[in-house]
């Protein structure tokens, strides 16, 4: 069986939206978990920029942009309609501003010459537009779970496990509950398994909704 070959990392955002796209459209791919430390280098080959996700299909094609990974598997199959919940606004600030301060607030020693701005209060600022969104539906797009809620949610899910008391005591109720809703999804326990890093010559791990037994999500 000739499948996709999925490169990602278990606890990467990017990586996170590409694996739920993948499942939800039922896509098989064999799975290469990635060692960041130690990228492989069929990874290297495949797209330079050493990053992941990089989905590279059967016929030699690479595409190594979460957002288009996400595109290329609903756009196979699509049972739960998310091409029609997607507001690329929304995504552009989540994957620009709200990007840019969550890692700052993250990982404050890596931006010691950006040390005036409080990120984590600007990132908290750029979810105001989100829960008034969530005030009148339970998803950013209506009332079902679509494509820009799963590309936001593993932004949003590493920002409030920054400090998940201080996240619980924000005024965002709305959010929370989304947040809340999308970390106890099957889907997002589906697509958490626990792996080995890939190496080559190692025997194929196939990832999909039916090859695959959901494993218990971790953090």
């Amino acid at each position: 069986m000739n499948l996709p070959v999925l490169y990602s990392f278990r606890r990467c955002p990017y990586a996170m939206r590409a694996r739920m796209a993948l499942w939800v459209a039922g896509v098989t791919v064999e799975l290469r978990e990635v060692k960041l430390a130690a990228k492989p280098s069929a990874l290297l080959a495949a797209s330079p920029k050493g990053t992941v996700p990089v989905l590279v299909l059967p016929d030699g094609t690479v595409i190594d942009q979460s957002l288009d990974i996400m595109h290329w598997a609903l756009e196979r199959d699509d049972p739960e309609g998310w091409l029609a919940g997607e507001d690329a606004a929304l995504i552009a600030a989540n994957d620009g501003p709200f990007k840019h301060h969550l890692d700052r607030a993250k990982y404050p020693g890596r931006y010691k010459e950006d040390g005036v701005t409080d990120h984590r209060a600007a990132a908290l600022a750029l979810l105001a537009p989100l829960e008034l969104r969530l005030e009148q539906a339970p998803y950013l797009c209506g009332a079902r779970r679509g494509f820009t809620d799963i590309a936001l949610f593993p932004f949003i899910r590493q920002f409030a496990a920054i400090d998940p008391a201080w996240f619980a005591a924000q005024g965002l109720p709305s959010v929370q509950a989304w947040l809340e809703g999308l970390l106890a999804s099957e889907l997002f326990a589906s697509v958490m398994l626990k792996v080995v890093p890939w190496a080559d010559g190692d025997v194929p791990l196939l990832f999909g909704p039916s090859p695959v037994t959901p494993a218990k999500a971790g953090a």
